[in-house]
């Protein structure tokens, strides 16, 4: 371990850049041990990690992702009540009520964690309260998904709509007799993605070919069904503002977790420079933004901004490998923390929040 962290530093000499400890802590072999007990969970292999795991090139833009957040330090209020802030912890997605800010982003590959796969997913979400938005390339059928869903449980589908209009037309029927309430069309993949770890563990890309993706192929599809279009992928305040001038109802800030484009910006960034730009961006059109948000804090960030809702994905898969009750522990870890951060931060209404508690000049040892 030793010569493993000196390695590590000689190595960050070399390319003058400091060393990168991977992962945020979460202790979980404190509380396990070293070896997981047998029969606690299903076999993970290294090529179901690194799955879930990878990012595109060298990973930058992955690791960017999770450091982003603690460039920009928070700046306290005290002497505020903060004791009912909870209340305003439900939100609206489109309409849709929810208990909290934040919602499963859309991650192929369940079964990759448990055998259980998405129902796991669909009924955490359902059990927390949030929105769920599966993906495409989930292991299970959208139709199968849909039908372990909870009474009244909004489902959101995520789709790579292909150069292939009756194919299209496909997706879009199944996802409305489904019952799905809106179609989220990820448009930060249009081309196939250098992902080197992966390629190690013979992990590829679920989407390979090229695809294209333009404004006029949005106004096709809207007369294709009636279900909202939602716009996943968005990496600049021009598209932001294009966006709202095609009075597309609601975007997603995203590099696709860092896994298609080494240096695309992190939500984070974007979301600055929509703030920068404009901020009544963010009353023009519903915000939602994912990419490296493991904890309240960094979520508060984005909200402060504007930002509507937060997408997490990776945290929930791989709480996955404990199955239903590893989903619904993180939406429970995830609802503490934003009313303590809140707390402690002196925001007494999370509905309320503004840029001014953020320090966004970047500084210290993430800067």
């Amino acid at each position: 371990m030793r010569y493993s962290l000196i390695t590590a530093t000689l190595a960050s000499g070399v390319f003058a850049a400091r060393p990168f400890l991977n992962e945020p802590d979460t202790g979980i072999v404190d509380a396990l041990g070293a070896s997981f007990p047998v029969g606690s969970l299903p076999d993970i292999k290294n090529m179901n990690y690194t799955y879930y795991r990878n990012g595109a090139g060298g990973e930058w833009s992955y690791r960017n992702n999770l450091e982003v957040y603690n460039r920009y330090r928070f700046k306290p209020r005290m002497m505020v009540d903060i004791t009912k802030v909870q209340d305003s912890l439900p939100t609206s997605i489109l309409g849709h009520n929810f208990s909290a800010p934040f919602y499963i982003s859309p991650c192929a590959r369940a079964d990759y964690a448990h055998p259980e796969a998405e129902i796991n997913l669909v009924k955490g979400a359902a059990a927390a309260g949030i929105l769920y938005i599966p993906s495409l390339y989930s292991h299970l059928p959208m139709e199968t998904i849909a039908e372990n869903a909870a009474e009244n449980q909004t489902l959101f589908a995520q789709l790579y709509i292909p150069n292939n209009d009756t194919q299209t037309q496909t997706y879009f029927d199944r996802a409305e007799k489904a019952g799905y309430k809106a179609l989220v069309w990820t448009i930060d993949s249009p081309g196939d993605a250098s992902r080197q770890r992966a390629a190690r563990f013979d992990v590829g890309s679920s989407n390979v070919e090229l695809t294209r993706n333009t404004w006029e192929d949005l106004e096709k599809y809207r007369s294709m069904t009636k279900l909202p279009i939602i716009l996943k992928g968005v990496q600049t305040a021009a598209v932001a503002k294009a966006a709202i001038e095609h009075k597309v109802p609601a975007i997603v800030l995203s590099n696709h977790g860092g896994r298609n484009l080494d240096g695309s910006p992190s939500a984070l960034e974007v979301a600055i420079e929509m703030y920068q730009e404009d901020p009544t961006m963010f009353q023009k059109i519903e915000v939602y933004a994912d990419g490296g948000v493991r904890y309240g804090s960094d979520a508060l960030r984005l909200l402060a901004l504007g930002v509507r809702a937060v997408g997490i994905g990776r945290p929930f898969m791989y709480a996955n490998a404990f199955g239903q009750p590893g989903v619904e522990k993180v939406a429970q870890i995830l609802k503490g923390e934003l009313i303590g951060d809140s707390a402690n931060l002196g925001v007494p209404d999370l509905k309320k929040i503004d840029a001014e508690v953020v320090n966004w000049t970047p500084n210290g040892w993430y800067s």
